[in-house]
Protein backbone atom coordinates (compact mmCIF):
# COMPACT_ATOMS: atom_id res chain seq x y z
CA UNK A 1 0.00 0.00 0.00
CA UNK A 2 1.00 3.56 -0.64
CA UNK A 3 1.44 5.84 2.11
CA UNK A 4 -0.65 8.79 2.03
CA UNK A 5 1.94 10.97 4.15
CA UNK A 6 4.48 11.46 0.92
CA UNK A 7 1.45 14.06 0.05
CA UNK A 8 2.28 16.06 3.24
CA UNK A 9 5.97 15.97 2.41
CA UNK A 10 6.89 19.94 2.07
CA UNK A 11 7.57 21.40 -1.69
CA UNK A 12 9.84 24.17 -2.36
CA UNK A 13 9.79 26.41 -5.19
CA UNK A 14 11.98 29.40 -5.05
CA UNK A 15 10.18 31.79 -2.82
CA UNK A 16 7.16 29.55 -2.32
CA UNK A 17 7.23 27.06 0.27
CA UNK A 18 4.54 24.69 0.90
CA UNK A 19 3.97 22.39 4.15
CA UNK A 20 2.18 19.91 2.13
CA UNK A 21 1.08 18.91 -1.67
CA UNK A 22 -2.40 19.59 -1.54
CA UNK A 23 -3.51 21.81 -3.40
CA UNK A 24 -7.40 23.56 -2.70
CA UNK A 25 -8.83 23.60 -6.40
CA UNK A 26 -10.30 27.07 -7.14
CA UNK A 27 -14.05 26.85 -7.03
CA UNK A 28 -16.97 29.22 -7.87
CA UNK A 29 -18.89 30.07 -4.66
CA UNK A 30 -21.14 32.87 -5.48
CA UNK A 31 -20.52 34.26 -2.02
CA UNK A 32 -19.03 37.42 -2.14
CA UNK A 33 -22.06 40.09 -2.38
CA UNK A 34 -20.77 43.17 -3.93
CA UNK A 35 -17.50 41.15 -5.09
CA UNK A 36 -16.35 41.82 -1.83
CA UNK A 37 -14.79 38.26 0.64
CA UNK A 38 -16.70 38.48 3.96
CA UNK A 39 -16.16 37.25 7.09
CA UNK A 40 -17.34 33.95 6.05
CA UNK A 41 -15.60 33.97 3.61
CA UNK A 42 -12.66 34.23 5.82
CA UNK A 43 -13.15 31.73 7.37
CA UNK A 44 -14.04 29.19 4.67
CA UNK A 45 -10.28 29.20 3.57
CA UNK A 46 -9.04 29.25 7.16
CA UNK A 47 -10.61 26.16 8.09
CA UNK A 48 -8.91 24.08 5.28
CA UNK A 49 -5.39 26.16 5.94
CA UNK A 50 -5.56 24.62 9.59
CA UNK A 51 -6.39 21.18 8.44
CA UNK A 52 -3.47 20.65 6.27
CA UNK A 53 -3.92 22.27 2.54
CA UNK A 54 -0.25 23.42 1.72
CA UNK A 55 -2.22 25.80 -1.10
CA UNK A 56 -4.83 27.51 -1.31
CA UNK A 57 -5.70 28.44 -4.88
CA UNK A 58 -8.92 30.69 -4.49
CA UNK A 59 -12.43 30.82 -6.63
CA UNK A 60 -11.65 32.95 -9.27
CA UNK A 61 -11.05 36.33 -8.98
CA UNK A 62 -12.16 38.84 -11.50
CA UNK A 63 -9.82 41.59 -12.92
CA UNK A 64 -10.67 44.95 -13.50
CA UNK A 65 -12.35 44.86 -16.99
CA UNK A 66 -15.96 45.67 -17.59
CA UNK A 67 -16.86 42.38 -18.87
CA UNK A 68 -14.55 40.24 -16.52
CA UNK A 69 -17.37 38.93 -14.41
CA UNK A 70 -20.10 36.05 -15.92
CA UNK A 71 -21.99 35.30 -12.59
CA UNK A 72 -23.58 36.69 -9.08
CA UNK A 73 -21.50 37.47 -5.92
CA UNK A 74 -18.66 36.11 -7.80
CA UNK A 75 -15.29 38.00 -5.46
CA UNK A 76 -13.46 40.62 -7.69
CA UNK A 77 -9.42 41.42 -7.08
CA UNK A 78 -9.51 45.12 -6.86
CA UNK A 79 -10.96 48.10 -5.48
CA UNK A 80 -9.71 49.19 -1.92
CA UNK A 81 -12.99 46.73 -0.66
CA UNK A 82 -12.23 43.95 -1.99
CA UNK A 83 -8.32 44.00 -1.54
CA UNK A 84 -9.06 44.55 1.76
CA UNK A 85 -10.92 41.81 2.32
CA UNK A 86 -8.56 39.65 0.40
CA UNK A 87 -6.02 41.08 2.98
CA UNK A 88 -8.01 40.02 5.97
CA UNK A 89 -8.10 36.24 3.85
CA UNK A 90 -4.10 35.96 3.06
CA UNK A 91 -3.48 36.63 7.11
CA UNK A 92 -6.02 34.21 8.45
CA UNK A 93 -4.59 31.74 5.64
CA UNK A 94 -1.42 32.19 6.73
CA UNK A 95 -1.86 32.39 10.56
CA UNK A 96 -3.13 28.49 10.46
CA UNK A 97 -0.34 27.43 8.60
CA UNK A 98 -0.87 27.73 4.90
CA UNK A 99 0.22 29.45 1.33
CA UNK A 100 -2.53 31.39 -0.61
CA UNK A 101 -2.93 32.64 -4.33
CA UNK A 102 -5.64 34.34 -5.98
CA UNK A 103 -7.02 32.91 -9.03
CA UNK A 104 -7.13 35.98 -12.03
CA UNK A 105 -9.98 35.69 -14.19
CA UNK A 106 -12.11 36.89 -16.91
CA UNK A 107 -15.04 35.25 -18.31
CA UNK A 108 -14.96 36.26 -21.89
CA UNK A 109 -18.11 35.41 -24.25
CA UNK A 110 -19.53 33.35 -21.58
CA UNK A 111 -20.56 36.77 -20.05
CA UNK A 112 -24.50 37.49 -20.79
CA UNK A 113 -26.45 41.06 -20.72
CA UNK A 114 -27.68 42.10 -17.68
CA UNK A 115 -24.46 40.32 -15.50
CA UNK A 116 -23.32 42.65 -12.86
CA UNK A 117 -21.60 44.82 -11.85
CA UNK A 118 -22.75 47.06 -14.89
CA UNK A 119 -25.94 44.67 -17.03
CA UNK A 120 -25.68 47.13 -20.23
CA UNK A 121 -21.54 45.35 -21.06
CA UNK A 122 -21.85 42.41 -23.57
CA UNK A 123 -19.10 39.36 -23.46
CA UNK A 124 -15.95 40.12 -24.75
CA UNK A 125 -14.34 37.61 -26.78
CA UNK A 126 -12.25 36.59 -29.77
CA UNK A 127 -14.80 36.89 -32.12
CA UNK A 128 -18.26 39.31 -32.48
CA UNK A 129 -21.63 37.57 -32.57
CA UNK A 130 -25.13 39.21 -32.76
CA UNK A 131 -28.68 37.23 -31.88
CA UNK A 132 -31.73 38.20 -33.11
CA UNK A 133 -29.93 41.41 -34.26
CA UNK A 134 -28.40 42.32 -30.99
CA UNK A 135 -24.64 42.22 -30.06
CA UNK A 136 -24.10 39.91 -27.12
CA UNK A 137 -20.45 39.30 -27.65
CA UNK A 138 -18.16 42.16 -28.16
CA UNK A 139 -15.28 41.42 -30.63
CA UNK A 140 -11.95 42.35 -28.77
CA UNK A 141 -9.74 45.19 -30.65
CA UNK A 142 -5.93 45.61 -29.90
CA UNK A 143 -6.89 48.60 -27.37
CA UNK A 144 -9.30 45.84 -25.77
CA UNK A 145 -6.73 43.28 -25.66
CA UNK A 146 -4.38 45.93 -24.19
CA UNK A 147 -6.92 46.99 -21.37
CA UNK A 148 -7.35 43.13 -20.29
CA UNK A 149 -3.72 42.53 -20.36
CA UNK A 150 -2.88 45.78 -18.18
CA UNK A 151 -5.71 44.42 -15.57
CA UNK A 152 -4.05 41.18 -15.17
CA UNK A 153 -0.45 42.76 -14.56
CA UNK A 154 -2.32 45.34 -12.14
CA UNK A 155 -4.17 42.42 -10.37
CA UNK A 156 -0.65 39.68 -9.82
CA UNK A 157 0.94 43.18 -8.44
CA UNK A 158 -2.24 43.84 -5.79
CA UNK A 159 -1.65 40.23 -4.73
CA UNK A 160 1.88 40.65 -3.89
CA UNK A 161 1.06 43.82 -2.17
CA UNK A 162 -1.28 42.03 0.18
CA UNK A 163 1.05 39.24 1.07
CA UNK A 164 -0.23 36.65 -1.35
CA UNK A 165 2.28 33.77 -2.09
CA UNK A 166 1.75 33.98 -5.59
CA UNK A 167 -0.99 34.26 -8.44
CA UNK A 168 -2.80 31.70 -10.85
CA UNK A 169 -4.07 32.68 -13.98
CA UNK A 170 -7.00 31.14 -15.49
CA UNK A 171 -6.63 30.08 -18.94
CA UNK A 172 -9.03 27.27 -18.82
CA UNK A 173 -12.42 25.73 -19.42
CA UNK A 174 -13.63 27.90 -22.07
CA UNK A 175 -12.69 31.16 -20.69
CA UNK A 176 -11.70 34.48 -22.56
CA UNK A 177 -7.45 33.59 -22.63
CA UNK A 178 -8.95 29.57 -23.55
CA UNK A 179 -11.42 31.16 -25.91
CA UNK A 180 -8.00 33.08 -28.05
CA UNK A 181 -6.73 29.15 -27.22
CA UNK A 182 -9.41 27.16 -29.18
CA UNK A 183 -9.60 26.81 -33.09
CA UNK A 184 -13.34 26.76 -32.07
CA UNK A 185 -14.29 30.00 -30.61
CA UNK A 186 -11.07 32.02 -32.22
CA UNK A 187 -10.99 32.74 -35.87
CA UNK A 188 -9.76 35.92 -36.17
CA UNK A 189 -7.40 36.70 -39.06
CA UNK A 190 -4.81 38.62 -37.26
CA UNK A 191 -1.86 38.10 -34.78
CA UNK A 192 -3.91 36.50 -32.60
CA UNK A 193 -5.76 34.45 -34.55
CA UNK A 194 -5.17 31.13 -37.11
CA UNK A 195 -2.11 29.00 -36.02
CA UNK A 196 -1.23 28.02 -32.69
CA UNK A 197 1.57 29.93 -31.82
CA UNK A 198 -1.17 33.11 -33.06
CA UNK A 199 -3.53 32.03 -30.67
CA UNK A 200 -1.64 31.84 -27.98
CA UNK A 201 -0.33 35.14 -28.06
CA UNK A 202 -2.85 36.87 -25.93
CA UNK A 203 -2.11 34.39 -23.06
CA UNK A 204 1.92 35.07 -23.69
CA UNK A 205 1.33 38.88 -23.39
CA UNK A 206 -0.57 38.52 -19.94
CA UNK A 207 2.09 36.20 -18.70
CA UNK A 208 4.80 38.42 -19.70
CA UNK A 209 2.85 41.69 -18.39
CA UNK A 210 2.76 39.77 -15.13
CA UNK A 211 6.03 38.84 -14.77
CA UNK A 212 7.23 42.24 -15.97
CA UNK A 213 4.63 43.54 -12.81
CA UNK A 214 5.72 41.56 -9.98
CA UNK A 215 9.28 40.68 -10.77
CA UNK A 216 10.94 37.16 -11.01
CA UNK A 217 10.42 35.49 -7.91
CA UNK A 218 6.86 36.02 -7.28
CA UNK A 219 4.99 32.10 -8.57
CA UNK A 220 2.95 32.38 -11.25
CA UNK A 221 0.87 29.04 -11.66
CA UNK A 222 -1.06 28.89 -15.26
CA UNK A 223 -4.12 27.04 -15.36
CA UNK A 224 -5.08 25.30 -18.72
CA UNK A 225 -7.70 22.55 -19.76
CA UNK A 226 -8.02 20.47 -23.12
CA UNK A 227 -11.90 19.95 -22.45
CA UNK A 228 -14.43 23.12 -22.53
CA UNK A 229 -17.08 24.04 -20.87
CA UNK A 230 -19.51 23.61 -24.57
CA UNK A 231 -17.37 20.63 -25.44
CA UNK A 232 -15.95 17.77 -23.50
CA UNK A 233 -14.11 16.10 -26.20
CA UNK A 234 -12.27 19.05 -27.17
CA UNK A 235 -8.29 19.00 -27.43
CA UNK A 236 -5.97 21.87 -28.31
CA UNK A 237 -3.47 19.82 -28.69
CA UNK A 238 -3.96 16.15 -30.32
CA UNK A 239 -0.24 15.06 -29.81
CA UNK A 240 2.45 15.00 -27.43
CA UNK A 241 4.39 17.43 -30.02
CA UNK A 242 1.48 19.97 -30.20
CA UNK A 243 1.21 20.04 -26.51
CA UNK A 244 4.96 20.90 -26.35
CA UNK A 245 4.42 23.52 -28.83
CA UNK A 246 1.68 25.19 -26.94
CA UNK A 247 3.61 25.09 -23.41
CA UNK A 248 7.08 26.61 -24.48
CA UNK A 249 5.90 29.58 -25.59
CA UNK A 250 3.95 30.12 -21.90
CA UNK A 251 6.81 28.84 -19.83
CA UNK A 252 9.56 31.54 -21.98
CA UNK A 253 7.00 34.17 -21.04
CA UNK A 254 7.48 33.34 -17.25
CA UNK A 255 5.06 30.16 -15.81
CA UNK A 256 6.47 28.77 -13.33
CA UNK A 257 4.05 26.23 -12.43
CA UNK A 258 1.39 24.46 -14.90
CA UNK A 259 -2.65 23.36 -13.36
CA UNK A 260 -3.12 20.86 -15.87
CA UNK A 261 -7.10 20.50 -15.30
CA UNK A 262 -8.66 17.06 -16.37
CA UNK A 263 -11.99 16.03 -15.39
CA UNK A 264 -10.68 12.39 -14.05
CA UNK A 265 -6.85 12.79 -13.42
CA UNK A 266 -6.80 8.64 -13.82
CA UNK A 267 -7.49 8.87 -17.64
CA UNK A 268 -4.16 8.88 -20.17
CA UNK A 269 -3.55 12.01 -22.24
CA UNK A 270 -2.70 10.17 -25.30
CA UNK A 271 -3.09 6.94 -26.72
CA UNK A 272 0.45 6.09 -26.25
CA UNK A 273 1.43 6.12 -22.65
CA UNK A 274 -0.53 5.93 -19.43
CA UNK A 275 0.94 9.40 -18.49
CA UNK A 276 -2.24 12.20 -17.52
CA UNK A 277 -1.76 15.91 -18.76
CA UNK A 278 -0.14 16.98 -15.93
CA UNK A 279 2.41 14.03 -16.56
CA UNK A 280 3.08 15.32 -19.97
CA UNK A 281 3.49 18.70 -18.88
CA UNK A 282 5.98 17.83 -16.69
CA UNK A 283 7.90 15.58 -18.58
CA UNK A 284 7.46 18.23 -21.62
CA UNK A 285 8.42 21.77 -19.34
CA UNK A 286 10.81 20.51 -16.85
CA UNK A 287 8.15 22.79 -15.00
CA UNK A 288 6.63 21.42 -11.67
CA UNK A 289 2.64 20.61 -12.16
CA UNK A 290 -0.61 20.23 -10.18
CA UNK A 291 -2.80 16.77 -10.88
CA UNK A 292 -6.89 17.38 -10.59
CA UNK A 293 -9.62 15.78 -11.22
CA UNK A 294 -12.47 14.34 -8.84
CA UNK A 295 -9.61 13.44 -6.63
CA UNK A 296 -10.71 11.03 -3.89
CA UNK A 297 -14.03 11.10 -5.33
CA UNK A 298 -15.91 7.45 -7.10
CA UNK A 299 -18.04 9.04 -9.48
CA UNK A 300 -16.06 9.08 -12.56
CA UNK A 301 -19.41 9.74 -14.56
CA UNK A 302 -20.72 12.62 -12.66
CA UNK A 303 -20.22 16.37 -14.08
CA UNK A 304 -17.96 18.72 -12.19
CA UNK A 305 -20.94 20.17 -10.33
CA UNK A 306 -24.42 17.86 -10.57
CA UNK A 307 -27.47 18.35 -11.97
CA UNK A 308 -29.50 15.72 -10.08
CA UNK A 309 -29.22 16.86 -6.73
CA UNK A 310 -29.85 12.91 -5.49
CA UNK A 311 -26.64 12.02 -6.51
CA UNK A 312 -23.64 11.17 -4.00
CA UNK A 313 -20.29 11.02 -4.69
CA UNK A 314 -18.54 8.57 -2.30
CA UNK A 315 -15.23 9.12 -1.35
CA UNK A 316 -12.69 6.86 -3.30
CA UNK A 317 -9.34 5.14 -2.16
CA UNK A 318 -6.19 7.47 -3.24
CA UNK A 319 -4.32 3.99 -4.36
CA UNK A 320 -4.25 5.34 -8.08
CA UNK A 321 -3.05 9.01 -7.03
CA UNK A 322 -0.15 7.58 -4.63
CA UNK A 323 0.99 5.46 -7.06
CA UNK A 324 1.57 8.36 -9.79
CA UNK A 325 2.76 10.55 -7.52
CA UNK A 326 5.53 8.04 -5.84
CA UNK A 327 6.30 7.83 -9.74
CA UNK A 328 6.87 11.78 -9.64
CA UNK A 329 4.23 12.24 -12.60
CA UNK A 330 3.47 15.67 -10.88
CA UNK A 331 4.66 17.54 -8.24
CA UNK A 332 1.30 18.78 -5.92
CA UNK A 333 -2.57 17.49 -6.33
CA UNK A 334 -5.64 19.82 -6.15
CA UNK A 335 -8.70 18.66 -4.59
CA UNK A 336 -11.41 20.11 -5.67
CA UNK A 337 -15.46 18.72 -4.68
CA UNK A 338 -14.08 15.90 -1.67
CA UNK A 339 -12.33 19.37 -0.24
CA UNK A 340 -14.80 21.38 -1.09
CA UNK A 341 -18.08 19.80 1.30
CA UNK A 342 -15.41 18.28 3.95
CA UNK A 343 -12.64 21.12 5.34
CA UNK A 344 -11.01 18.29 7.20
CA UNK A 345 -10.06 16.29 3.92
CA UNK A 346 -6.82 16.73 4.09
CA UNK A 347 -6.35 16.00 8.05
CA UNK A 348 -8.42 13.11 7.89
CA UNK A 349 -6.16 11.60 4.93
CA UNK A 350 -2.54 12.52 6.41
CA UNK A 351 -4.22 10.67 9.86
CA UNK A 352 -5.67 7.80 8.48
CA UNK A 353 -9.31 8.23 9.27
CA UNK A 354 -10.50 8.27 5.71
CA UNK A 355 -13.32 6.52 6.82
CA UNK A 356 -14.63 9.46 8.35
CA UNK A 357 -14.04 11.39 5.17
CA UNK A 358 -17.54 13.22 3.99
CA UNK A 359 -19.40 12.29 0.79
CA UNK A 360 -20.03 14.75 -1.97
CA UNK A 361 -23.65 16.04 -3.07
CA UNK A 362 -25.39 19.20 -4.18
CA UNK A 363 -27.33 18.87 -1.71
CA UNK A 364 -24.69 19.73 0.74
CA UNK A 365 -23.49 22.63 -1.44
CA UNK A 366 -26.11 25.41 0.36
CA UNK A 367 -24.83 25.17 3.83
CA UNK A 368 -20.75 25.45 2.83
CA UNK A 369 -18.66 27.22 5.45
Amino acid sequence: MNDSKQLFKPFQLGSLNLPSRIVMAPMTRGFSPGGIPNAQVVEYYRKRAAAGVGLIITEGTTVNHCAANGYPNVPRFYGDAALKGWKQVVDAVHAAGGKIMPQLWHVGNVRRLGTEPDPSVPGYGPMEKFKDGKKIVHGMTQDDINDVVAAFAQAAKDAQNIGMDGVEIHGAHGYLIDQFFWEGSNQRSDNYGGNMANRGRFAVEIITAVRAAVGPDFPIVFRFSQWKQQDYSARLAHTAAELEAFLQPLVAAGVDIFHCSTRRFWEPEFADSDLNLAGWTRQLTGKPTITVGSVGLDGSEFTSFMTNTSEVAQPASLESLLTRFAAQEFDLVAVGRALLVDPEWAAKVRDGREDEILPFSRNALGSLS
